[in-house]
């Protein structure tokens, strides 16, 4: 059975990353961009993080510029970005494709194992969420202008 385990990413310095690091953690997954109407969403997240790192959890961020050109950035400049704007202390990964021919194969099994709505698997926008357990299954996937906040009280019952 394919879990999150059985993927390796590269992280947004361009180094190999198993996700197999992540093992025991609950995770919110989640694409991103720097220059969408839902970018503010980096707070909430980071605010997810700090109040539930010490508890097994973490939010994993994958830029993607397919939703309207809203990650055009190199990762040098996202992961600026991100720590100035908003103090990101969450894992960030490489820019990737979450939809079609270069989706990377992490996000090919988000979708599958969470279709969404009316069984669609295509990332429709930037800041859709993926909830992973902590034995690496996904559990939910949640809408774009789902806000971080919105999601806590799943989180809670996961950790």
């Amino acid at each position: 059975m394919t879990t999150l385990s059985t993927f390796t990413v590269q992280d947004i310095h361009g180094q190999d990353q198993s996700l197999a690091a992540y093992e025991g953690k609950v995770l919110l997954i989640v694409n991103v961009a720097s220059r969408c109407g839902f970018t503010s969403q980096y707070e909430g997240l980071q605010a997810l993080q700090k109040d539930f790192a010490e508890r097994g959890f973490a939010v994993l961020g994958f830029p993607c510029n397919q939703f309207g050109a809203q990650e055009p950035g190199d990762e040098a400049s996202i992961s600026s970005f991100c720590e100035t704007r908003f103090g990101v202390t969450f894992p960030m990964f490489a820019k990737v494709d979450v939809n079609g021919s270069n989706a990377i194969p992490l996000y090919e099994w988000l979708k599958s194992s969470q279709p969404g709505l009316l069984g669609s698997e295509a990332i429709k926008w930037n800041f859709t969420k993926f909830l992973v357990d902590s034995h690496g299954t996904v559990v939910k996937r949640y809408a774009p202008n789902t806000t971080p906040q919105a999601i806590k009280a799943d989180i809670e019952a996961l950790l």
